[in-house]
């Protein structure tokens, strides 16, 4: 993981516990709903960067007996872990909350504290937001944004990215459920934004859960690194067929990289040795990521 990765959740860190408490105490002296699922919406992401940064903090753990291949999966469980969290407390407890103060409203005493507070949780959040923009800009390439999500392989950046994207969407309906019930007096207006806010998380929690499960699971490297290790395959004269390449990626920098070939005959076991270690030298070369290859000499189904 990049030292960017680690400044940006711990940017979005002290933002979001600076911002939580300051929601919660506005929350306390108003009534309103929609500023305390603001409130319960920050605290949970400020858990998550914790969880978020002591999963960096395992992925970097050196390979054991216990585990040969590192711990660079710990991102990617921890990353889960995030999803669940948000969509079990973020998002269902603002729902909660909002049907709450449907069924039992209660007038909001003081709504210029909640203005106050919305102003300044924006102003951070926006620049946590623009902060975990930006590192994924400088990450991501010539691939669109959703393409780029798909593709990438350390999800500390996006998670975070995705976080404060959600908590900028609930700033801004938090708004205009107290605005709204200041102007028309339809105290329900507040409860309804809480509901809102809440399914925000809930769809986000699912995307990033969605985005995460196949690194969690043993998600391949991107097409173009495989074409490529296929391309340096196909360019060695001793290969007769290449079976299969399987790649799977086993943390953000760690690609394990599984190659079935069928030789020529005609090699000698020092050729074929020679061989193998020339493939292993230019593919690690050009794709630095893969630091483990294991070569498979096994004949073609198709040769008789």
């Amino acid at each position: 993981m990049s030292s960017g990765s680690k400044k940006v959740i711990i940017a979005a860190l002290l933002g979001n516990a600076l911002i939580s408490v300051t929601k919660f105490t506005a929350a306390i002296f108003t009534g309103s709903s929609a500023m305390m699922s603001e409130g319960i919406h920050s605290l949970v992401d400020t858990g998550n960067q914790i969880l978020l940064l002591y999963g960096m903090k395992q992925a970097n753990k050196p390979a054991d007996e216990n585990f040969p291949f590192g711990y660079g999966k710990e991102i990617y469980f921890w990353s889960f872990v995030v999803a669940i969290l948000i969509f079990a407390l973020g998002g269902g407890i603002s729902i909660y909350e909002g049907i709450q103060h449907v069924i039992h409203p209660a007038s909001i005493t003081d709504p210029f504290i909640n203005y106050i507070v919305l102003g300044f949780a924006l102003l951070f959040e926006g620049a946590a937001w623009f902060y975990a923009l930006r590192e994924f800009k400088q990450g991501k390439g010539k691939w669109g944004y959703i393409e780029a999500v798909k593709r990438a392989k350390d999800p500390s950046v996006f998670v975070v990215l995705f976080e404060d994207s959600a908590a900028m969407l609930g700033l801004l309906v938090a708004f205009a459920g107290i605005l709204l019930t200041q102007l028309t007096g339809f105290i329900y207006f507040d409860g309804i934004a809480s509901i809102i806010i809440g399914l925000i998380l809930i769809t986000t929690a699912i995307w990033l859960a969605y985005e995460t499960k196949g690194l969690l699971i043993g998600e391949s490297a991107n097409q173009p690194v495989v074409q490529g290790i296929r391309f340096i395959l196909q360019a060695n004269k001793n290969i007769e067929v290449i079976n299969e390449v399987l790649t799977m990626h086993v943390g953000p920098n760690f690609i394990l990289a599984n190659i079935s070939i069928d030789f020529k005959d005609a090699l000698t076991a020092e050729e074929l040795e020679n061989c193998i270690a020339d493939m292993d030298q230019a593919i690690k070369h050009k794709y630095p990521l893969v630091q483990r290859i294991f070569i498979e000499a096994e004949r073609s189904k198709h040769k008789k």
